[in-house]
This record gives C-alpha cells, sequence and structure tokens, in this order.
C-alpha cells in the first residue's frame, strides 16, 4: 500500500492523494475521490473540501525545514 500524500499548496488548499477515509466528529464518512482538496482559509462553502474561495483573500506559503543528510 502506498502512502497518502497530503500536499499544503501556496495560498490555498490542502491536496490528498491516495487511498484515505475522510469522517466527521461522530464518524460519519465524507464522500471523496482518490485525489481531492481540503480548506484550510474557512472561506469554503463545501466545506470540508475547497471550492476555491480563497483565491485572492488567503495567503500562506507554509515550507518544511531542510534536513541534511548526516553521511
Amino acid at each position: 500500500m502506498s502512502k497518502v500524500q497530503i500536499k499544503v499548496m501556496d495560498n490555498g488548499s490542502f491536496r490528498v492523494t491516495g487511498d484515505v477515509e475522510l469522517i466527521d466528529a461522530d464518524g460519519n464518512k465524507f464522500e471523496t475521490k482518490p485525489t481531492f482538496s481540503l480548506c484550510r482559509c474557512g472561506q469554503s462553502q463545501k466545506m470540508p473540501f475547497c471550492d476555491g474561495n480563497h483565491k485572492g483573500k488567503f495567503n500562506s506559503c507554509v515550507r518544511a525545514a531542510k534536513v541534511l543528510d548526516e553521511q
């Protein structure tokens, strides 16, 4: 089984790719596709999914710290 990938998009959503189950606080399943986007700006009308309402209104470019290989 391959790993699920969650990509933090610049000025946008969390892009989820892979076999993942998305559930609400009560344990109810959301219907998803193999690749989908989750809102992180709070402006979507289709929560928890991204609908593009963030465009031009949300700025966030997150980067992971680079780790040097110890060899």
